[in-house]
């Protein structure tokens, strides 16, 4: 073979290693926006359904406000669509959806400061469009995570009235609380405990365990007001097994942040923090549960805390949230994460 020939070979051979590499190579996840939801509000848990983004009630602008809206984004045709509202208004209420029903649980009545956490739990027939009472909360609980697996529902942490009758911001208390409704049987059960008592974590399912990341502990002060420190821990519960694992925390502790899952993997999106100064985020992060390591992604365009987030197909849709700490600045924001073009 001549030297020419030679060179040519290796030529080819190394254009067709750059190729395989190419074909290999992860897509750079991009974002895109979306249109916007139909009510500006924050503090929302949202969920997918047989191929739709479900919205649910939420914190008005001012935050003396809550909503009983519900509406949902169909990817095809690129909208929203208004549905039943829900039976009382609602913010910080869990959805989980399981056996082509979706279950609205919990949450606050009341605008700021006069929160009353609830214990009713509602489901809801997409072909009817309409809700149904289901079964009610051992007590009343908001700000908790929601999840289904195996067609059961989970509900994990959040706050819990301090003493009975409580009607105030104040007169709750972060739990660690977790429990079980099996749909089938209409009662809820005892599960163990989470390790961390904490609010406004966000969670998601992989591989069908449920990871709880991130949230606050409200911790009151010797004048009563609450002090709002912000958690970073990520715990892992199995249904399988019945336990709690803990895995490597967040890079930097967020309250009110949003989580969804992509390809085995748990992304979350912006929050808040009170302490040391109080600061809305844009950061994003992707969680490997096979490497136990976070790595950070392309910030969101919009800083908010009190987001959703859900995955449809290669897209992780957020909606709504805060664009100030607290409660006075609710958008309608919705902003799509592209992950990955291939089909």
């Amino acid at each position: 073979m001549s030297n020419h020939h030679r060179q040519l070979r290796s030529l080819t051979l190394a254009a067709a290693a750059l190729l395989g590499l190419a074909a290999h190579a992860q897509p750079v996840p991009r974002w895109e926006a979306a249109a916007p939801a139909g009510v500006a509000r924050q503090e929302l848990y949202p969920e997918v359904l047989d191929g739709k983004l479900y919205v649910a009630g939420g914190l008005l602008s001012p935050n003396t406000g809550y909503s009983a809206h519900f509406e949902a984004w169909d990817p095809a045709r690129r909208r929203w669509t208004r549905l039943a509202t829900l039976p009382e208004a609602r913010h910080h209420i869990a959805l989980a959806a399981t056996d082509g029903r979706l279950w609205g649980i919990g949450g606050f009545s009341g605008g700021f400061p006069n929160w009353r956490a609830q214990a009713t739990v509602h489901w809801y027939a997409p072909d009817a469009d309409r809700w149904h009472p289901g079964p009610g909360l051992t007590q009343p609980r908001a700000e908790g995570i929601a999840a289904a697996v195996q067609g059961k529902i989970y509900l994990v942490g959040g706050r819990v009235p301090a003493f009975a009758g409580a009607s105030h911001f104040n007169d709750h208390e972060d739990t660690v609380l977790a429990e079980v409704l099996d749909p089938a049987t209409g009662r809820w059960s005892r599960l163990p405990d989470a390790p961390t008592a904490r609010n406004s974590a966000a969670s998601a399912v992989i591989d069908g365990r449920i990871y709880v990341v991130g949230g606050r502990s409200a911790q009151k002060q010797a004048d009563g007001t609450l002090r709002q420190v912000n958690v970073a821990a990520l715990e892992v519960f199995d249904p399988a097994s019945n336990t709690w694992t803990t895995r490597r925390p967040m890079p930097q502790a967020r309250g009110g942040l949003a989580a969804a899952a992509y390809r085995g993997k748990l992304y979350v999106f912006g929050g808040e923090q009170w302490v040391p100064e109080q600061q809305v985020f844009a950061d994003a992060w992707v969680y490997d549960p096979a490497a136990d390591r976070w790595d950070a992604l392309p910030p969101m365009p919009t800083a908010r805390h009190g987001l959703g987030a859900a995955t449809l197909g290669n897209r992780i849709h957020l909606v709504g949230g805060g664009l100030r700490v607290g409660g006075n600045a609710a958008s309608d924001v919705h902003e799509v994460l592209v992950l990955d073009d291939r089909p």
